[in-house]
């Protein structure tokens, strides 16, 4: 170790050159030991000395490290200690160094301007398990289309360094999102896009979320999916397709009758099904563990039962009622079925839950049991359906015959 060149306070340089900030400083202390700390400098302030005269003053700041060294080691085993520690100390004030210039000066580390956040998006889906990971999927796959599309953004497809992302790219596409969209599918594409950044963010792969401030707003009380009527339901009912999986139709029509969800109709099994009191109970994906309604009791009539039906022989009750394939083809075979019945609306599997709620609604139910059927904590997040049911009292009265005098 260098000579050591004590200042007043009984303090020494340990680390760092004189352009260095933070510097790695020692101080003696009364049991044979050295105190390490770093040493900020933070510019110069006005002061006012004993006489009153104005000079400027070195403003300093500390920080204790919490690590020792022996002030004149005596064995090797010290010694190696004292260099440990040294070593240790001198990554730290590289690190503080590091994150002076980033909050002070806008500076990045080399790894992190280097990061793809096209490649860096993929693998975060890759290793996503949750039950929305398709749709995270979808947010990457519409986000590389915006890039192509805008000629702007189109030299980022192959590469998009974390660091070129930024609020004006962000805010062209939220909007490239609301133009190709149907419903509430720009929304959902959004909050999951987000997800990503938040993420890096929190990582300190990003300095700064330029999604803050973006939004996608709607009228949550808006119904956007299409809803199938009474008439639809029954067109869709007579309409064979032997080429349509028995297990598809027999699903969706389960969840026409029941407003369940793809992913919650998907996981079903025989267990989920009480045949003596005629109900099936199941908790739901999207709320589990995160809300004390996510478990849902639905009454079964005897045409419901017949549709589930019983277990295979030898598939107890763990067996799932219906052998979906993936959501995609069902949504395929679905769009390709209501198309064969002559429905000309934009069908997907989520429909069949607002059409349930719709339908039961313009039939006499109330709000509270259509909330408790549906699994919703608030009768506020049913409402939304109170509204196409006005519109269609309002069709239907417009139906009547032109009244003339």
């Amino acid at each position: 170790m260098a000579t050591k060149k004590y200042r007043a306070d009984n303090t020494y340089l340990v680390d760092g050159g004189k352009n260095d900030n933070p510097k790695l400083m020692a101080r003696v202390l009364d049991d044979g030991r050295e105190s390490l700390f770093l040493e900020f400098y933070l510019g110069f302030k006005e002061a006012v000395s004993k006489n009153g005269k104005v000079y400027k003053k070195a403003e300093r700041q500390w920080e204790q490290l919490g690590l020792f060294l022996w002030q004149a080691p005596r064995t090797p085993q010290e010694r190696i200690q004292n260099k440990e520690i040294i070593q240790l100390a001198k990554k730290i004030r590289w690190e503080r160094g590091q994150e002076l210039l980033e909050n002070k000066e806008g500076y990045r580390l080399k790894k992190d301007r280097q990061i793809d956040f096209l490649e860096y998006f993929q693998n975060y889906v890759d290793n996503y398990k949750k039950k929305d990971g398709r749709i995270l999927l979808s947010a990457l796959n519409r986000f590389k289309l915006f890039l192509e599309q805008t000629p702007e953004y189109n030299k980022y497809t192959k590469v998009l360094k974390a660091e070129q992302l930024n609020k004006d790219m962000m805010v062209d596409f939220s909007e490239f999102c609301q133009h190709t969209s149907r419903g509430e599918g720009a929304i959902s594409i959004w909050k999951r896009f987000k997800k990503v950044l938040i993420y890096m963010e929190e990582h300190d792969l990003i300095r700064r979320n330029p999604c803050k401030g973006v939004t996608i707003k709607s009228d949550g009380n808006i119904l956007r999916k299409a809803v199938l009527s009474q008439e639809e339901i029954k067109k869709l009912l007579s309409y064979n397709d032997e080429n349509l999986n028995p297990e598809i139709r027999r699903a969706f029509i389960l969840s026409l009758y029941c407003g369940i969800r793809y992913c919650d109709v998907k996981d079903l099994t025989f267990s989920n099904v009480d045949y003596g009191n005629m109900q099936l109970s199941f908790e739901q994906s999207k709320t589990k563990g995160h809300s004390t309604t996510s478990g849902v009791v639905i009454p079964l009539t005897e045409e419901l039962i017949n549709l589930i039906g019983k277990p295979t022989k030898g598939g107890g009750s763990d067996e799932r009622i219906f052998k979906l394939p993936t959501y995609e083809t069902c949504l395929k075979s679905l769009q390709k079925w209501v198309k064969g019945a002559g429905i000309e609306k934009h069908i997907t599997w989520h429909c069949a839950r607002h059409s349930f709620a719709t339908n039961i609604l313009a039939n006499g139910a109330d709000i509270k049991t259509v909330a408790s059927l549906l699994g919703h904590s608030s009768v506020a997040m049913t409402e939304k359906y109170t509204r196409v049911v006005d519109r269609q009292k309002e069709a239907a009265i417009k139906s009547l015959p032109k009244l003339e005098f």
